[in-house]
């Protein structure tokens, strides 16, 4: 069954950075598929943080990480990255990669940042702990 897998959470000071990884497995996700990294902090609903067009050409970013965060696409590899620097204790959360299908007609589309639970195929998560 297929499943996006996030990979590279972990501890981090302030101020620092990290690099999330998503990769589909048990399956593959077709040409359609945007991209969007979640997040959810303890005690809050999710939230969608950042997606990419399945053509990898357009970006979005909530306001919250505008500036801090980058979503990238290697589509030779089905990965999505996020990057995210200048980290705060804020950004601290399990952090999901859900894939959402725009049709034919959305490859240069960035996925809808209002709307979390159109995605899908989301995994485990990885957890980012921002503290010193």
């Amino acid at each position: 069954q297929l499943q996006l897998v996030e990979s590279g959470g972990g501890l981090v000071q302030p101020g620092g950075s990290l690099r999330l990884s998503c990769a589909p497995s048990g399956g593959f996700l077709d040409v359609y598929y945007s991209i969007g990294w979640l997040r959810q902090a303890a005690g809050k609903e999710r939230e969608v943080v950042s997606g990419i067009s399945s053509y990898g050409d357009t970006t979005a970013y909530a306001d919250s990480v505008k500036g801090r965060f980058t979503i990238s696409r290697a589509n030779a590899k089905s990965t999505v990255y996020l990057q995210m620097t200048s980290l705060t204790p804020e950004d601290k959360g399990v952090y999901y990669c859900g894939a959402v299908s725009l049709g034919p007609g959305g490859g240069s589309r960035a996925p809808p940042l209002d709307m979390p639970e159109e995605y899908g195929y989301w995994g485990q998560g990885a957890q980012v702990t921002v503290s010193s």
